[in-house]
């Protein structure tokens, strides 16, 4: 359980942006509050914000080890031959972070033969600092990656996809429950020009200054439309694969997961809109019941430790661990943070999405 001053905020420049426009139009709702924090195109948090590493405010599984990265390169290898070994396949990323499992994933695909040849690199980054990061980062990739704003500008054809902490920045609808209905939630400006959490009901306003379990029941909703209808309608014309490992809950449940984390630290969602991480927990139900409504085929999810350890990460640290005996330690320790049962072995989920006419995809089987 997150743990902070639910009065804190910081009146930053988004915060004031945001106040200006709900004084002018009203009340925002959650997810609008949310996606402005991430992708307004002055303050926005993934769009000017370094976010991810030790000098930002989150880290990765990327930045933990390096195994990681180079499993799911080898898994991308393995799924190409699936395809049929193609002439050409596109290799995706979306939301690549600083690089480092784009870097991690093609040293290892060098194992597979003819696989690096085939395939083209296309990172679907909107953050100005961390895409100068990966191009740092990427420099000695060979054939230099294709950056993106979105994905619908990667060319047609086989694409192999990955996303790691990616869902979890998608927008959340929030609704309150009053008196047997469920309200919208909303974030407004009380008389202390504070932005607040209320709840529209059918007269009006009622503020939520500190919501919690005991104040109010809240349900989320997430919408991935924008994803699995890309993924869809590539699976129309070529074979699609794609991975993501992300944190969630595999049933759909009452709850709010809306957080928010600055410098490695928990604060309250409305303290420092556009500069600090905003994400919610992957529904993971209602993420495949998503793709399965637009006709692909889904595997899992599967907690990262289980899934991790059937692509056999234990094995390659051995590997990793002999080859570096001065880091032993270190790839150790790595290795058993991402697979640990109490923490991200059980947290983090993956999840397979596929082409119905592809196999059941590797590590689900």
């Amino acid at each position: 359980m997150m743990s902070y001053d639910p009065d804190a905020r910081r009146d930053t420049p988004l915060a004031q942006k945001l106040k200006a426009r709900i004084r002018r139009d009203g009340p925002i709702t959650v997810a609008d509050y949310m996606r402005a924090c991430l992708q307004d195109p002055e303050h926005g948090y993934y769009v000017k914000q370094p976010a991810i590493g030790r000098a930002g405010d989150f880290i990765t599984a990327t930045e933990i080890s390096q195994v990681f990265g180079e499993l799911i390169g080898l898994w991308c290898g393995i799924v190409w031959q699936k395809m049929g070994a193609t002439e050409a396949v596109g290799l995706v990323e979306l939301g690549p972070g600083r690089g480092a499992l784009m870097h991690d994933a093609l040293r290892a695909a060098r194992l597979v033969p003819g696989f690096r040849e085939a395939s083209s690199v296309h990172l679907v980054e909107t953050n100005q600092h961390l895409e100068a990061l990966q191009r740092a980062t990427l420099g000695d990739a060979g054939r230099p990656p294709i950056w993106h704003r979105a994905p619908d500008t990667i060319p047609a054809g086989p694409i192999l996809v990955v996303a790691n902490e990616f869902l979890d920045t998608f927008a959340v609808v929030q609704e309150v429950l009053q008196a047997d209905v469920w309200c919208p939630r909303v974030v407004g400006v009380d008389d202390q020009n504070r932005l607040v959490f209320q709840a529209l009901g059918g007269e009006g306003l009622e503020s939520e200054r500190v919501p919690s379990a005991e104040k109010a029941i809240i349900r989320e909703r997430q919408s991935f439309v924008s994803v699995v209808e890309d993924l869809a309608g590539r699976a129309g014309d070529a074979p699609v694969a794609a991975l993501f490992v992300d944190y969630g809950h595999v049933k759909t449940a009452p709850g709010e997961t809306l957080q928010a984390v600055r410098h490695h630290v928990a604060e309250h969602p409305l303290c420092s809109p556009g500069e600090a991480d905003l994400t919610a927990q992957v529904d993971f139900a209602a993420f495949q019941r998503q793709c399965e409504e637009v006709g692909l085929a889904v595997d899992g999810p599967l907690a990262q430790g289980e899934f991790l350890g059937r692509l056999g990460i234990v094995e390659r640290a051995s590997r990793l661990m002999s080859a570096n005996p001065s880091k032993a330690h270190e790839i150790e320790m790595g290795v058993a943070r991402l697979i640990a049962p109490q923490g991200m072995g059980s947290r983090f989920k993956a999840v397979g999405v596929r082409s119905q006419s592809l196999p059941v995809l590797p590590g689900f089987e």
